[in-house]
């Protein structure tokens, strides 16, 4: 649904117990889905969205997102995502998005960074041939920062990983949300039990296929600053991240 103009975009959500991580919240790969679902509805209600840009064999990418929470909604709570763009320019659109509960606190932001590529030759699409963007940017403000450098891990320990067909989206590579809950998974019960990901950043640099081995690589000597990457065998990496983590406040 639309706001007061075009250019800010909302909807609802109810977090069924079903959807809940054990310690009864949204998880932070749900979010991540929710993020791409009501930036598709947008663009879709301007025309833009995956059934005008197939016709072109052309479809948007993630390539990089900033997550950061105060907290995450809770079991069999209402809840609400507002979407809009702060920027592009000919590579990228800035697209934001702010989490609400049901009584309209703010939970958290998210920046994110989308590309247009060519399903045929993988490259990236000039954005200033989609005359929507223009008259689209909106001033509403996002208050996190951008994300930052993430560097090439130089020491830390490894999971090794091959993608199999689960990992991998209509774009027959491996999908968003699949490499959010492998990374997560580098992590224990116990660790989620007393802390939450406070500030999530990640950046999508290779496309990972079907089949591919590769390696989950942690750096983990700043027990409150992780980092992360998935990496593949010949040391090129595909996924680079960073967890900030936050103690729970417990009743």
């Amino acid at each position: 649904m639309y706001s007061d103009d075009k250019k800010v975009f909302y909807k609802d959500y109810y977090l069924a117990a079903g959807e809940c991580n054990p310690q009864g919240e949204m998880p932070l790969t749900l979010l991540m889905t929710r993020i791409i679902e009501v930036a598709t509805f947008h663009a879709n209600s301007w025309g833009a969205g995956y059934s005008r840009l197939i016709q072109d064999n052309q479809v948007w990418v993630l390539s990089r997102v900033t997550i950061e929470m105060t907290s995450f909604p809770k079991i069999n709570t209402n809840y609400r995502l507002t979407t809009w763009i702060e920027d592009y320019n000919r590579h990228f659109s800035q697209r934001n998005i702010r989490i609400d509960d049901g009584d309209g606190n703010t939970l958290g932001y998210v920046r994110t960074i989308w590309m247009v590529i060519d399903l045929s030759t993988r490259a990236s699409v000039d954005l200033s041939q989609l005359e929507y963007i223009r008259g689209n940017v909106s001033d509403l403000p996002c208050p996190i920062e951008p994300i930052s450098r993430l560097r090439p891990i130089e020491e830390g320990h490894a999971v090794d990983y091959t993608f199999g067909y689960m990992d991998c989206d209509f774009n027959r590579h491996v999908n968003t949300v699949r490499y959010l809950s492998h990374l997560m998974n580098l992590f224990d019960m116990d660790c989620y039990d007393h802390f939450f990901i406070h500030r999530m950043e990640i950046a999508f640099i290779k496309e990972t296929h079907y089949g591919e081995a590769a390696q989950f690589i942690i750096d983990d000597s700043d027990p409150m600053d992780s980092r992360l990457s998935v990496t593949d065998t010949d040391g090129n990496d595909h996924v680079r991240a960073r967890f900030i983590w936050q103690p729970r406040q417990h009743d």
